[in-house]
């Protein structure tokens, strides 16, 4: 059953209306009539609240439950994928998937945070927030792909690194920031796409890429809209204010230089047709690694380093 979010309530009606009529349809070609009529006004009123989102609606966007995650894309876009675990440290975290797999035939590493989709499987997977050891296993996964040469693809979604204690003790700022590092150092092209949230440091520790794309209606952020509000006015349920203000929509990011690519999602998000999405990051994916296929290691840390010097420099204006 479809989980509708605040601003698509008007849908609902409409499209409950129109599958009552569908089942009652049997026999009836009326009914049948009347329920094909719902459904194109369904579609109408979809594409009408779809195309003037606002930042803090894409923000619920987002963080749709049944949007595709990690896992999903993992799944359906990579073959023999053998996932790797643990830091050699401490432990596995489950928020951080990873392994070596094959895009199209191509051999990668392939890092993403995974939420979990019921209660069960978020809660083993931390709502998609890492603790130090998922991001010194991405380091190790790092290593791995650039000893042998493979490309990384990265895959995002978090609201931001896991801010608990015993996080805090086992050196979660020095992990981030060793990740970033890693990232930045890396000899083999790195190739990022937001999924979902990308949120704060636990975002860019995996996503200081070559190449970095953003689905349709996901949000990049240094701080999540109620954080921003609650710091700055005191107040997180200004957090609409604040969305509009932070720029996090990949709209706003791509002008700004941040990103590069915009990915296209099917009408009414990548919630709607997982399918489809997943496919749409896929030839994203080969696209932009196939720009980068030809550069030598030192090409490719040049290029990467030069793209973070630019952020910023085009549509400040704007």
């Amino acid at each position: 059953m479809t989980q509708y979010l605040d601003f698509e309530k008007p849908l609902a009606d409409l499209e409950g209306k129109a599958e009552d009529l569908r089942n009652m349809a049997e026999s009836d070609s009326d009914v049948a009539e009347q329920a094909r009529a719902l459904d194109a006004k369904a579609k109408a009123r979809l594409e009408q609240l779809y195309r003037g989102l606002t930042p803090w609606q894409k923000c619920q966007v987002a963080r749709h439950p049944e949007r595709p995650h990690c896992r999903d894309y993992i799944r359906e876009l990579f073959t023999e994928y053998t996932p790797l675990a643990g830091d050699r440290n401490f432990a596995d975290d489950h928020a951080v998937l990873g392994g070596l797999a094959r895009l199209d035939g191509r051999a990668i590493v392939v890092i993403g945070h995974e939420k979990g989709y019921d209660t069960r499987s978020r809660l083993e997977h931390n709502f998609g927030m890492a603790r130090p050891e998922g991001y010194r296993k991405a380091i190790r996964l790092m290593d791995l792909a650039d000893r042998f040469g493979l490309p990384v693809v990265t895959l995002i979604d978090t609201p931001g690194a896991y801010p608990g204690k015993g996080a805090e003790e086992r050196g979660q700022s020095e992990a981030i920031a060793r990740s970033t590092q890693r990232c930045l150092q890396l000899g083999v092209p790195l190739v990022s796409v937001v999924i979902g949230e990308g949120g704060s440091g636990g975002a860019v520790a995996f996503a200081t890429a070559n190449k970095v794309a953003m689905l349709e209606h996901s949000i990049y952020s240094v701080i999540s809209p109620e954080g921003c509000a609650s710091i700055l006015w005191k107040d997180a349920e200004k957090m609409r204010e604040a969305a509009e203000a932070l720029r996090l929509t990949a709209q706003d990011l791509k002008r700004l230089n941040v990103i590069d690519t915009v990915i296209p999602e099917p009408l009414g998000g990548a919630q709607r047709d997982p399918k489809a999405a997943i496919a749409s990051v896929g030839a994203t994916l080969n696209e932009l690694l196939a720009d980068l296929s030809d550069l030598s290691p030192e090409d490719v840390r040049t290029a990467r380093r030069e793209k973070y010097i630019a952020i910023g420099s085009k549509g400040l204006a704007a």
